[in-house]
């Protein structure tokens, strides 16, 4: 009696260690979707869960004479800047056509997020013939700032592309964006989805007529916070790649054949699209056994050869605790990222029993999808310190990230603005920020599996729309039981 009780008491503490090894992904991806609410900018809706928020940037566009209310302050500022907002709504997109039927009662969230930045795009490529508005607020004055955004009092000065001036690359990133999204809403609200797709391709011409990178056209006013360092080569591929998609028209086949090959890169991120047009392009090779495409399936092959861990070709670091490392600034951007590629080429494959070779190793779909899960589990805490870098998620977690509204006393307790350096003082301070910003993934920690959580140092503590976006796919992925 006493041998078999003890057999239950073990059998019930390798279960639970078991179940606690798994962390919650069902309540992480509601978070994850949740934290776009924060990040708003216009006026909010009634239905807005994230209270300590309140309506800014509501004359945007107006020194243009054009509404450019609404989108999304892409990370702990208050600018606008289309290009990573772009991405971001398209990862969004591609989250939700992957995964959707996966996500259960989030769908409608994913749904609303997405709709949250197209609309603003929409107005961004419709408001003036010939002219693409590609962001709102001047990046130099903001960043000596540190107020609400509800208290804004820097110039909202309005940055666009022209036929004068071009910007394929943000063109085109706006182009993938709402012809992702019209796919998203095809069923949903098919005179959406119409809009969407036309807007799309129109941007996407205006792209491809008048060549040329936007960080040449606006200079200081993106660069460096996001200039396109890649070229806009990339982004014509990417934009085609989801037009294509959404299409069908061998128009858009043609125009990536025009374009050669890519590069060969070990980076996906909101500048560098071709490893995220290669696994788009592949699933026309392998789900529709399309050989056209061969040499993109080649290609999104060759990339996860450089990511995979024990690959004779890879190029990728990892701490020792086992998380992707690439580059110091913000890199969890880039975890999440190339985490979504090789959880959504292991879903390929899986559904096409397909395997690949990196060098003498045979890769089958378990093989990355045991690197996605290691990456999505460290992240939401399996890590050596034990600190998810998501807020809110988990006992342990980053208090002081780098966010003016999330750091400063919320606009509904203290209505008085604070003015451009009335928020410094909360800046220093060493108190945990008043509000949690629920859902945000911070920059991450350093090589050294160490974060020190402190609210200057913002290439490690800082949040951004576009690492997120990237994380939703992974998340319901695993959420909905699926594991390595």
């Amino acid at each position: 009696m006493t041998s078999l009780f003890f057999l239950v008491l073990l059998f019930s503490s390798l279960l639970t260690r078991n179940v606690e090894a798994n962390p919650n992904y069902r309540e992480a991806l509601s978070k994850s979707l949740l934290f776009f609410q924060g990040q708003r900018s216009g006026r909010l809706p009634r239905d807005q869960q994230v209270s300590w928020r309140a309506s800014s940037g509501l004359s945007d566009g107006s020194t243009a004479h054009v509404d450019l209310t609404g989108g999304y302050y892409d990370a702990g500022d208050n600018i606008k800047f289309n290009f990573p907002m772009a991405f971001t709504t398209t990862m969004l997109s591609w989250s939700t056509l992957e995964y959707g039927k996966r996500m259960g009662p989030e769908l409608k969230n994913a749904r609303e997020n997405i709709r949250w930045g197209t609309d603003y795009l929409l107005k961004c490529a419709r408001a003036t013939p010939g002219k693409l508005y590609v962001g709102v607020g001047d990046p130099n004055v903001d960043h000596k700032c540190w107020e609400r955004p509800e208290d804004m009092d820097t110039p909202r000065t309005v940055y666009s592309v022209s036929s004068s001036n071009p910007g394929s690359d943000v063109a085109a990133e706006t182009a993938a964006a709402l012809a992702a999204a019209s796919m998203v809403f095809r069923k949903a609200d098919p005179k959406y989805s119409r809009l969407l797709l036309a807007t799309a391709k129109n941007v996407m011409q205006f792209a491809i007529q008048y060549r040329g990178a936007y960080s040449d056209s606006l200079s200081s006013s993106v660069c460096p916070f996001y200039c396109s360092y890649s070229g806009y080569k990339d982004e014509l591929m990417w934009g085609a790649a989801w037009l294509l998609r959404a299409t069908n028209n061998p128009y858009y086949e043609n125009l990536i054949k025009s374009l050669g090959g890519g590069d060969q890169p070990d980076i996906f991120s909101w500048d560098n699209k071709y490893a995220g047009a290669y696994v788009l392009l592949s699933r026309r090779a392998l789900l529709n056994k399309d050989s056209n495409f061969e040499q993109y399936k080649q290609s999104a092959e060759n990339f996860m050869c450089k990511i995979l861990p024990n690959s004779p070709s890879s190029s990728t670091q990892y701490t020792q605790g086992g998380l992707m490392y690439k580059l110091p600034q913000s890199n969890l951007q880039y975890v999440t990222a190339i985490t979504f590629l090789l959880t959504t080429y292991a879903k390929y494959m899986k559904a096409t029993r397909h395997t690949f070779d990196c060098g003498s190793s045979v890769i089958v779909p378990n093989a990355l999808l045991s690197v996605s899960k290691q990456q999505v589990d460290y992240i939401l805490g399996e890590n050596p310190i034990k600190m998810s870098y998501m807020v809110g998620f988990g006992q342990s977690f980053p208090k002081r990230i780098h966010h003016r509204a999330s750091s400063l006393p919320s606009h509904a307790l203290l209505s008085k603005p604070l003015g451009c350096n009335g928020g410094f003082q909360s800046f220093y301070s060493q108190n945990p920020n008043p509000n949690v910003l629920t859902g945000a993934i911070v920059g991450g920690p350093n090589q050294s599996d160490g974060y020190p959580d402190q609210r200057d140092d913002y290439s490690h503590s800082e949040p951004a729309t576009y690492i997120n976006a990237a994380f939703v796919g992974p998340l319901a992925y695993f959420a909905s039981g699926r594991s390595a």
